[in-house]
């Protein structure tokens, strides 16, 4: 019986620990998508407890936790409520020795061991103990100082075309920073016009920030753009769109223009004019973030905001979100065909919630790479619920089984925590033990050189060549 966690942990033969201890461990990352918050590491914040790191800051935090801890029944006073730290560390130490099976039990104790020494199991009978010696760490520990023991080279954050980008600017003039911290271009509130409560706000917004009135279609893609110009002139290469259904209906400039003006009044919207609406802006985007040579993130599958009661009491994006079940290849072939066929389909990473269309994405991307780039498409590493052993399997599985994983540009976090780097280490021991796997078997030559440099490849240099312009 091998032990808990061991420096073998998840390498099952000999190829694999060779190519993970000698190729992929001591890679950087390169982190080109998650949610920390940018004036955080400009200000180096220092955390007060465990707790405020790494489970709960508000309504701030790790969801994955939470959801954990609601269906264990712990009461939401210990969640996003006003429990004292302790009292909800506890609790959480209370529900994770329950989750064998689940990746939280996995990063719980990377955590543990990458950011404070610890390697005791975490239970009621070592919580105390576990929370007192981490919290006398955290005295010296901030959030850069975390970001550097990670060995992370290049961050991007994810940012509202609205936002002022502040903190950007500030790291991007401050000498002392040892790694790169870049904005990301999240244009979700401007695309999804059927939700006028966000819609309209953020028009009005954009509107404060670009100086001018917007009173069509001409204006709005004239604030977009000058958006994506500060963006760029701040160092953004990267957009994301959060697509929870894929919707796309071919439509005239004039139709998308009075579908604007209808959702700037407040209007309904119906489901075909958001079709119309929404494929218009995705080619609009696409043009424009291959004009400034960007790479365009789609995400697809979320099934948000599920629980009615839980979005009144504690707002959006709290841990309610599920996977959808909607079908999209033709929608989405459509957006990328229409891009493609005047040679202004952008860089472009594609990731599914449903693990039911890894296929469907590693199959269409083929359909649009262009010559001279390599991986010019990708379909992106495990997301969300699938960012654990099984998800992260089977998306690799998916892709070398119909495309070229030697081309991935591999993880990111996708994460609110300073404390969640060890999430790549997790990926690279996968993905080394799968190299391993195949080698042992007899289904890939035994050159480990060779491999070793696709495997570091694929943990940090693809994407390195992939996000420069």
């Amino acid at each position: 019986m091998r032990e808990f966690m061991d420096k073998d942990f998840i390498l099952e033969n000999e190829t694999a620990k060779k190519l993970y201890h000698e190729y992929a461990c001591d890679m950087p990352i390169f982190d080109y998508h998650c949610h920390i918050p940018p004036k955080d590491i400009y200000e180096d914040r220092k955390f007060r407890s465990l707790t405020q790191v790494w489970l709960v800051d508000g309504h701030f935090g790790d969801h994955y936790k939470w959801r954990s801890m609601r269906q264990f029944g712990v009461s939401e006073d210990y969640i996003t409520g006003d429990k004292s730290d302790e009292e909800k560390f506890m609790k959480y130490a209370e529900m994770i020795p329950y989750a064998i099976g689940n990746p939280l039990y996995h990063w719980t104790h990377l955590e543990l061991k990458k950011y404070f020494g610890i390697t005791e199991t975490l239970s009621p009978k070592t919580a105390k103990k576990i929370y007192d010696e981490c919290n006398k760490k955290l005295e010296t520990l901030t959030a850069r100082k975390f970001i550097e023991m990670s060995n992370v080279k290049t961050i991007c954050t994810t940012d509202d075309p609205v936002d002022s980008l502040e903190w950007h600017i500030k790291m991007k003039n401050d000498p002392s920073m040892k790694f790169t911290v870049l904005p990301a271009f999240r244009p979700d509130k401007g695309i999804n016009i059927e939700l006028d409560y966000f819609f309209i706000p953020w028009m009005a917004q954009l509107e404060k920030v670009v100086g001018y009135k917007i009173d069509g279609l001409d204006k709005f893609e004239q604030a977009l753009e000058d958006r994506v110009k500060f963006f760029d002139s701040v160092g953004c290469v990267v957009s994301d769109h959060a697509l929870d259904v894929v919707m796309y209906e071919p439509a005239t400039r004039e139709e998308v223009e009075q579908i604007l003006l209808k959702g700037m009044k407040g209007e309904p919207i119906s489901y075909s004019e958001q079709g119309k609406y929404k494929g218009y802006m995705l080619l609009y985007l696409g043009r424009l973030y291959n004009k400034y040579k960007w790479v365009q993130q789609y995400h697809i599958g979320a099934l948000r905001n599920n629980s009615k009661r839980a979005l009144k009491n504690l707002g959006a994006d709290t841990g309610f979100d599920a996977i959808e079940d909607q079908t999209f290849a033709a929608k989405l072939s459509a957006i990328m065909g229409a891009l493609d066929e005047t040679d202004e389909l952008p860089k472009t990473i594609l990731y599914c919630l449903n693990p039911r269309d890894n296929e469907v994405l590693a199959t269409l991307m083929n359909c649009f790479q262009h010559e001279g780039v390599p991986g010019k498409i990708q379909f992106g590493s495990g997301w969300w619920f699938n960012d654990q052993k099984d998800g992260m399997i089977r998306q690799m599985e998916a892709l070398s089984s119909v495309a070229q994983i030697s081309l991935f540009v591999g993880m990111l976090t996708d994460s609110r925590s300073f404390l969640s780097y060890p999430r790549h280490e997790y990926f690279r021991r996968l993905l080394c033990n799968r190299f391993g796997n195949l080698i042992e078997n007899g289904e890939y030559p035994n050159d480990i050189e060779f491999v070793g440099k696709i495997v570091q490849d694929i943990c940090y240099n693809n994407a390195v060549k992939y996000f420069s312009k």
